[in-house]
């Protein structure tokens, strides 16, 4: 071709393949565990893989879905909203499913957004935030979360100070992905608060709502007058251990889920209908599923926050998601991209430089994520071969 003009849209001319994709493959080459994209390596409860599997020999599910999703699944989040937290939502109405959650933050923000349209969003940010921002032609505004006394923290002041005549929506994600807060009832209070005096949308990433270890999960809708004013999404992925089912979906007033609706038909459609089935029936597991999937996670957070701390890391525990930020420079580099990629041969783990969830790359030039929703022998060779940093 001569075309002189570039084959990429420029909004995406930013964004190349994503760090996920870069060091899951340096893990294969180099045969490291794998400890940078946020995937178990288990899979999800038998009782739900096998309800996956009548579903599609029942043939519920093997031709397109209902563009809204399947009943039974949208009955099944309107009922879990209910119980969990006390949010009301029609399932005919206010409940759309997704292809994952990641379709459903893209879905909105194309939905909601006209070019020029400003987006608040929690800086360091799970990297498809800026792709969809720049997909929809509006402009991040990055808030950023810095460390005090052990934990990310939320700046109220900087988020009022960030809102201009220009800002649509925030986009707010909690519990937070990479750093682990997890925001109090007083900062979403704060947050509801300036949204309403503001007149702003908000779009919340509540996927990691059920993995939280200290404080709790209180989602932006239940509080006043933001009912009518936010996109609530959450997935079946990280809670149920079935990333690769990519069954997602919102919740809002019916006037917003028409609008992300009318996004989210030409994108995917229609996706995973006998996964839709069975994770109707994963959203009414009792309780103590949910308490020992915290659990069990709150173990491993701890098993790696000591082996990376004992390694020479600083380490900010988090309250809740499954992954721990570190600080590198202990250990002589300030450079994350340098030392995640020297690590696989250095010690056989691989990690993922926090810099990437940043517009200020120096904000997170010293911070390395590592992912904890691994076995915990897996854990405990990985904290083996960390502690081999400190003699290289």
């Amino acid at each position: 071709m001569t075309q002189e003009r570039p084959l990429l849209n420029r909004r995406l001319a930013e964004f190349g393949t994503t760090i996920f994709a870069e060091m899951s493959a340096l893990a294969v080459r180099t045969g490291s565990i794998n400890l940078g994209q946020g995937f178990p390596d288990t899979d999800g409860p038998e009782a739900i893989r096998e309800a996956a599997v009548r579903a599609v020999r029942a043939g519920h599910g093997n031709q397109y879905p209902p563009g809204p999703g399947v009943p039974e699944l949208r009955t099944a989040i309107s009922e879990h909203q209910l119980r969990r937290y006390g949010l009301e939502y029609d399932p005919d109405a206010e409940v759309l499913v997704t292809t994952g959650a990641t379709e459903a933050i893209a879905a909105s923000l194309l939905a909601l957004l006209e070019p020029g349209d400003e987006v608040i969003a929690l800086e360091p940010y799970y990297d498809s935030y800026a792709a969809c921002i720049a997909m929809a032609g509006g402009t991040r505004v990055p808030v950023t979360l810095r460390p005090h006394d052990g934990a990310y923290r939320l700046d109220l002041d900087e988020l009022r100070a960030a809102v201009t005549p220009r800002t649509r929506l925030i986009l707010l994600n909690t519990p937070h992905n990479p750093t682990g807060t997890v925001l109090t009832r007083d900062e979403l209070s704060a947050i509801a608060e300036l949204a309403c005096e503001r007149d702003l949308l908000v779009i919340t990433d509540e996927v990691y709502e059920h993995l939280v270890f200290e404080g709790e999960h209180i989602p932006l809708a239940s509080f006043p007058g933001m009912r009518g004013r936010t996109v609530t999404i959450s997935s079946a992925g990280k809670t149920f251990s079935v990333t690769g089912w990519k069954i997602g979906w919102i919740t809002a007033s019916p006037e917003l889920v028409a609008a992300v609706r009318s996004a989210k038909q030409f994108l995917t459609y229609v996706s995973g209908g006998p996964f839709q089935y069975a994770v109707a029936e994963a959203l009414r597991l009792p309780d103590s599923y949910f308490d020992e999937l915290r659990a069990d996670l709150r173990a491993k957070r701890d098993l790696l926050s000591t082996g990376l701390a004992e390694a020479g890391f600083d380490v900010y525990k988090p309250a809740g998601t499954y992954f721990v930020t570190t600080d590198i420079r202990p250990l002589g580099s300030g450079d994350g991209f340098a030392f995640c990629r020297a690590l696989p041969e250095r010690c056989g783990v691989v990690a993922v430089p926090n810099a990437v969830f940043y517009d200020h790359r120096e904000q997170g030039a010293h911070f390395v994520r590592f992912a904890f929703c691994k076995r915990t022998d897996v854990l405990a060779d990985a904290v083996t071969r960390l502690k081999s940093l400190q003699a290289s």
